[in-house]
């Protein structure tokens, strides 16, 4: 068990669409024990209509999207930063009073690694949905071990990591954000550990429920490849993800849509070009994913 004096600086993002959740993910939140918590609530273009005692609220004028939301949440809580930076998506819930201080636990086992990332589960069929488990076999969702990518709604980072590796990506909007944050923390020469004993309860939703995610998922695909990796693995990455895509996306309407994202990414604006390492290549490879999956 972790110690009381352990600070975790944690960030929900709000857009009051879900009022019967998001005051049990607030309860189950400020229910944890053994670990202080300083808890910011991001309004992502609305003022938060539940902010519980002793909870800090930011409101943004416009929606920013849910990696910037967060960027502002954590920039909140900066001045003094936590150990540790919690990102909580406000339909989650943490099924047991210890969640935060068993992920802080966690953290101490593994100084490796930047980030820990606990095992999601549905709440009412306790399934752990396929994208819900950070690596590429992912069949035994019960399976620890080091990964190199994250499901950001639910994750534990260490504030330190976090602001060397410069945040989420802003521009992202929604999708893939975490694997831009994961190559960046991989690329400081840092890890991610999987902790599938720690268990938070999320509902299983399908994310082409938003209207623009088969634009967004293509156009950041693109601006994934041309701000991480290094100029000869974007052809190679884009062509892989390209051909996934064509296979999987059955809709005519649907594959137009993200059609028109893959070219909105070509156009430009992904940002700063930071690319990895080839050492940070091969230590992905070894880890299990080579950047190009």
């Amino acid at each position: 068990m972790t110690s009381p004096t352990t600070t975790i600086d944690v960030v929900v993002l709000t857009m009051n669409d879900r009022p019967a959740e998001f005051p049990q993910a607030m309860a189950s939140l400020l229910a944890q024990e053994n670990v202080e918590l300083r808890v910011v609530i991001v309004g992502n273009g609305i003022e938060p209509d539940h902010v519980p005692a002793g909870v800090r609220a930011v409101t943004l004028p416009v929606n920013e999207g849910i990696p910037q939301g967060r960027n502002v949440g954590a920039d909140a809580l900066a001045k003094p930063g936590g150990e540790f930076v919690f990102f909580f998506d406000n339909d989650a819930v943490l099924p047991a009073r210890d969640i935060l201080a068993r992920l802080a636990a966690e953290a101490r086992r593994h100084p490796e690694a930047a980030y820990i990332q606990p095992r999601i589960a549905d709440p009412d069929t306790g399934v752990t949905m396929r994208r819900w488990v950070p690596r590429l076999r992912a069949g035994d969702a019960t399976r620890p071990g080091t990964i190199t990518v994250m499901a950001e709604g639910v994750v534990l980072v260490r504030r330190a990591d976090y602001e060397r590796a410069g945040g989420w990506p802003g521009d992202f909007f929604l999708f893939h954000e975490g694997i831009d944050l994961s190559w960046r923390l991989w690329d400081l020469g840092r890890t991610g550990w999987y902790a599938p004993d720690v268990v938070i309860h999320h509902p299983a939703t399908d994310p082409a429920r938003h209207a623009t995610y088969y634009r967004l998922v293509a156009r950041n695909r693109v601006w994934l490849a041309y701000r991480r990796l290094p100029a000869p693995l974007i052809p190679v990455y884009l062509a892989i993800w390209t051909l996934l895509s064509i296979v999987r996306i059955r809709s005519r309407a649907n594959l137009a849509v993200w059609a028109r994202g893959l070219w909105e990414g070509l156009k430009g604006g992904h940002g700063q070009r930071r690319p990895m390492s080839w050492v940070t290549v091969l230590r992905l490879t070894r880890a299990g994913r080579p950047p190009i999956v």
